[in-house]
C-alpha cells in the first residue's frame, strides 16, 4: 500500500553514533532515508548520563523541533541554558548554534527538522560548549 512508511526507531534504523566513536555515550537514529521523507526528517536521541555533545551546531535552511521524551537535558541555545523535562518541546530557529547535554539519568529526545535539505546545510563547531 502507497501512502505511508513505519519503521521502528530502535529496531529498524541504523546507530550513527558508533560510526563517530561516541558509543556507549550516545545514540543517534536519523529516520529520514529508512521512512522516505521527502519534506522533513526525524532522528531519535540518545545522551548517556551527564554525556554533552562534543559539538554544537546550526543549520542554514533547517529548522528543528527537539522533544524530550525521559530523564533530563540541558540544551545550549546561544548564549542561553534551557533545562528540559519529560515532554518539553522546543522549536530552534535555523540559524541558533545549539549543543544538549544529558542529566543525571541521561535522556531521550525525538528530532523533527523540516525542510530536507540534504548534505551541505549543518555547520558543525567542535568545543563550542566547553566545560
Amino acid at each position: 500500500m502507497d501512502g505511508y512508511t513505519k519503521r521502528n526507531l530502535k529496531a529498524e534504523v541504523d546507530d550513527q553514533a558508533p560510526a563517530f566513536g561516541m558509543s556507549p555515550s550516545l545514540e543517534y537514529r536519523v529516520a529520514r532515508d529508512d521512512l522516505e521523507l521527502e519534506e522533513s526528517g526525524v532522528s531519535y536521541l540518545r545522551l548517556g548520563p551527564e554525556f554533552r555533545m562534543p559539538f554544537g551546531h546550526r543549520h542554514a535552511k533547517q529548522e528543528e523541533v527537539y522533544v524530550l521524551l525521559s530523564g533530563s537535558a540541558r540544551l545550549k541555545l546561544g548564549d542561553d541554558v534551557v533545562a528540559l523535562g519529560p515532554l518539553d518541546a522546543v522549536r530552534i530557529g535555523k540559524d541558533t548554534m545549539r549543543a544538549l547535554e544529558g542529566g543525571p539519568d541521561g535522556a531521550e529526545l525525538i528530532l523533527l527538522g523540516a525542510p530536507s535539505t540534504g548534505p551541505g546545510d549543518a555547520e558543525t563547531v567542535q568545543d563550542w560548549w566547553p566545560e
